[in-house]
Parts: structure tokens; sequence; C-alpha cells
């Protein structure tokens, strides 16, 4: 073997990792997905109640943002926190720029969002969110990195969705539009094309083409829902996820037990598939072929598989006590899925539907891995 080709001991690469957030523990667990073992629990990272991570270009890095405001560098490789700063008292998620450079925090307390250079997480900017003529500043939500620079969120008391950019000086530049009554989570196609947030104030959603903001926001399915009797909402859907699989976007319909079908083309309803419960994530497998579901209580318990040829359900699964979160593997052979109240985490093939390992975990909750750092929008 020439010199150059020689495996330096204890190597690896970070293709195949994921981390798991174990939110009561303030940790994160380090897993790799071709064996479905566990490495590692990385401590130190805060309330994790409603955690969220990005990865670094090279994905040796993960930012972990806190329900604390703690923004958390950590180092998969040496598996240690390796920088660390409370930016706010109560944060909900962030994103990484396409370059790797910026990460921005969105936060609920102060409302608004906060930018840091990734290499040192040096502050960059703080870009309060505020609105009205009293100095009031909202809840940032949805928050996501934008082609050709920048992140785009929504802001819910506000109901605006907002773009913020730094110049060559370093300096915030925000742009913004009207998006309707209390947009409470966005995503932002595969493609980077098009940012969707959704309503909870009012039927429909708020649609902007990032090809051409300045048409402004386009509200659609305005009808949906408008006069049918709601159930309480005992846990609010989430869009962030790959809820789109080819033109058609699946979407959890606040308050009723259904999916909505929305083709993308025409941002116009294609179906309606009754669902088990009220929908939190649903999740296309990688090559658009399935949708998986999971749901709030009572029915947290179940994952229904949506066939996207027929638009119906094929499965049911049970896999355990509060299924919070599923994730893909990145070709989509395998998803793996956090049961909170099992303390475990499942994995199954996705073709036979059948469980392939179980990890124990300590109350799972999101399940996120490297191949999200080539994602837009993840």
């Amino acid at each position: 073997m020439p010199a150059d080709e020689a495996v330096v001991p204890g190597l690896r690469a970070t293709g195949d990792l994921a981390l798991i957030v174990e939110r009561a523990a303030g940790r994160v667990a380090l897993a790799e997905t071709s064996g479905r073992t566990l490495l590692g629990r990385i401590d130190g990272l805060g309330d994790l109640s409603h955690a969220a991570l990005v990865y670094s270009r090279d994905q040796r890095y993960a930012f972990v943002f806190g329900r604390d405001g703690g923004l958390s560098k950590v180092d998969l490789l040496t598996q240690r926190v390796v920088g660390r700063v409370v930016q706010s008292g109560n944060s909900i998620g962030g994103a990484i720029s396409q370059d790797g450079r910026h990460v921005a925090v969105a936060n609920y307390e102060p409302g608004g969002i906060r930018i840091f250079d990734a290499a040192t997480l040096a502050p960059l900017a703080d870009v309060p969110a505020g609105y009205g003529e009293n100095g009031a500043r909202a809840k940032v939500v949805g928050i996501a990195d934008v082609p050709g620079g920048g992140f785009i969120y929504s802001l819910f008391e506000a109901g605006e969705i907002r773009l913020t950019t730094l110049d060559a000086d370093g300096r915030a530049q925000t742009r913004r539009w009207s998006a309707g009554l209390q947009p409470y989570d966005g995503l932002i196609s595969p493609d980077g094309r098009w940012y969707v947030a959704g309503l909870f104030g009012e039927p429909g959603l708020a649609v902007l083409d990032l090809w051409h903001p300045e048409a402004g926001v386009r509200k659609v399915l305005q009808q949906y829902g408008r006069d049918d009797p709601k159930l309480p909402v005992y846990k609010m859907p989430h869009l962030r996820g790959w809820a789109i699989a080819g033109r058609l976007a699946f979407l959890p319909a606040i308050g009723h037990h259904e999916l909505v079908v929305v083709d993308t083309d025409t941002w116009s309803e294609r179906a309606r598939i009754p669902v088990r419960g009220q929908p939190v994530f649903a999740m296309a497998r990688p090559d658009g072929r399935q949708v998986w579901v999971n749901f709030a209580h009572p029915d947290n318990g179940a994952l229904q598989v949506v066939d996207v040829e027929t638009l119906a359900v094929i499965d049911t699964l049970e896999p355990g006590k509060a299924v919070l979160h599923l994730e893909f593997t990145p070709r989509g052979e395998q998803v793996w899925v956090s049961a909170r109240d099992s303390g475990e985490v499942l994995v199954y093939d996705t073709q036979r539907r059948t469980v392939l390992a179980r990890l124990p975990a300590d109350s799972p909750s999101g399940i996120f891995m490297t191949a999200r750092s080539a994602r837009i929008g993840m």
C-alpha cells in the first residue's frame, strides 16, 4: 500500500453520523447509521426541550440551538462541546448560511434573530423583530437559509415574513412582506425557490417566490377548513422537514385529522388524506415515493405511511410511546424514529417496514443526520 493511502488509526468520516437529542438530559447521543450503533454522548448543552441543530459544510461540527437561548458548537469527531454562548432568553431554532460562514438563531425572547460567525461564534448582527408603534417584538419562527445568502423567517405576532442578509461591511439588511395572521412555522422547498409559512390565525398558507420576491406574498388554500369544526390543538404541526415529494407538498392540517396535498406548480389543493390523528411531521422519503407521518397526543404512539402515487395510507405502525420525530437516511432505505416515553430510537427498513434496530436513549426527540449539511433550508 502506498504511504499516502495508509489508514490513520482512529480516523473516520462523518457522512453516516447522526445526533439524537436526549431532551431531558441536556445532551445529544452520537450514532452511526451504517451499523446502526451508538458511538457516544455529548453533555453540557442546556435546555433541549425544543432543540434543533444544523451542520457545518464539512459535517464535522453541529450547531445546537437550545430552548434556553444557548448556541452550542459540537465537534462530532472529538465528541465534545468546542464553543457555547447563551445568546437570548428563549430560542426556537436556527440556520446556517449557504456558504457555511454564518449561523443565525431565531429567538422568542427577545424576539428577533442574531447572527454569529460559524468558526468562532463571535456575534455579527442583532436584528430585532420589532413591529407596531409601541416597540413590541415578535417571536421568530420558521427560519431557513436561502440561495444567494441570507436567512428567511416569519414573525408570529407581526404577521410578517422577513429576509435578512449581511452586506459587504457586515451590516444587516432586511426586507419584509405581509404574510397573514400568526405565521407559526415555515419551510423552504428543496430547490430553494419557495418559502411557505403556515398561518395559525386564519385559513391558508403564505407563499413567497424567492425567484420573484418583488411579486410579494401569495395566500393560498384560504378556503380550506374555513367552515369546518376544529379539534383542540395539542401540538402545533411542523412544516420543517422534507414535506415535498416531486411537485406535491404534504402539509399537516391544523385541528384536523388530515394531510393536505398541494400542487406546488399552482399552489392549489390536490387532495386531502384522512389520517389517524392530528399530524405533526409529514416527511417525504428521499425518493419521493412515500410520506411518513407522526401525530399529536393522544395518537402519538403511531406512525402512518402514505403512498404518494395513490395518495392513500398503506400502513400503520406502533413504534412506542410519544413518537416525536423521524429522519430518513440519505437514500431512504432506513428511517430512524424517536419514541420519547419508551426511551428508545427505532430503525425501520422503509421497504419492508420492519424494525432493524432499537437503540436506548434518554427521552429522545429530534434526530438529525449529517446529510442535512448538503440540503437547502435544513
